[in-house]
């Protein structure tokens, strides 16, 4: 970006047709830098269609994209994704390769090894830095088909991250994730974000469990419309996410952690959201369970 006060992302009212079927109508999204945005709605809602307009991959029906100052139709597409890291779960790696090797080819945007290509010394040592970041230098030379899925997750945040990416997007990055594995994965994107205060990010989901404790924006997307954007915490409220699912729920947050409970069948009140008022507790030792109790 020339200017580094323009925004990583804008989005200004996007209409995305397809088949005749108007998937997303009319939306605004502006991401800065240091910003950490979550797309949240049900299946359908349009979420993976933006954020394919965001990383470059797609063009608006009506509307402009401006992706690190750059407007969608007025740029090479291609040079354009090179200084954006995608997280897909689905992303089709050749499975022959090792972390090592998967990671690397984050510097060439292939999903293998290109023949006779050698990585240059700092790819070496940027490559190194965000195995040891994402908490995979054990597995360094494990082959693709034997990691977890937690493990190939943070295989992937790595590779995305090669090319020193301006803008992180995340297309749900837990699917088929554990608990644990989550968790790890969730954990290593609020340290990268540390790490890298300049990097903007827009991570999708449909589970309020999967968001990053260092999420500070969300959109909820309905039918293609924007129900409600802004900073967080405005956003996720009980009365935004029931609309938004078509259910009533209860959002709550603990230890910068969200979670949403169906409303009680019977029960047309939603009781009103209260920041949790406990201290956290100590999480460095795990409770042991007396013996001697049946």
């Amino acid at each position: 970006m020339a200017d580094p006060h323009t925004p990583v992302l804008r989005v200004t009212g996007v209409d995305f047709v397809r088949e005749r079927r108007e998937i997303l109508a009319g939306i605004d999204l502006t991401v800065r830098a240091g910003e950490h945005w979550a797309l949240l709605g049900a299946n359908g809602a349009g979420k993976s269609t933006l954020l394919s307009l965001c990383g470059a991959v797609q063009h608006p029906t009506r509307g402009t994209v401006e992706v690190l100052g750059y407007q969608l139709g007025r740029v090479d597409m291609r040079e354009l994704r090179g200084w954006i890291g995608h997280v897909d779960p689905r992303q089709p790696l050749d499975v022959r390769l090792t972390v090592e090797q998967a990671v690397l080819t984050g510097a060439t945007g292939t999903n293998g090894l290109i023949p006779r290509w050698k990585p240059t010394a700092e790819e070496l040592r940027r490559a190194d830095e965000l195995i040891g970041l994402l908490g995979i230098a054990a597995l360094r030379n494990a082959g693709l088909t034997t990691l977890s899925q937690g493990e190939r997750g943070r295989t992937l945040v790595a590779r995305a991250l090669m090319p020193e990416p301006h803008l992180l997007l995340l297309d749900e990055p837990s699917t088929g994730l554990d608990l644990a594995a989550r968790e790890r994965l969730l954990t290593a994107i609020d340290t990268l974000r540390a790490e890298h205060p300049e990097l903007a990010s827009v991570l999708v989901t449909h589970h309020l469990e999967e968001l990053p404790a260092s999420t500070t924006h969300a959109m909820l997307l309905a039918g293609g419309a924007t129900l409600s954007s802004g900073p967080v915490d405005t956003v996720l409220t009980s009365e935004n996410v029931s609309a938004c699912f078509d259910h009533p729920v209860l959002i709550t947050r603990s230890l910068r952690r969200w979670g949403a409970q169906a409303q009680p069948a019977g029960h047309t009140e939603l009781p009103e959201w209260q920041a949790d008022q406990l201290a956290a507790p100590d999480l460095g030792r795990p409770h042991r369970p007396n013996p001697t109790h049946r």
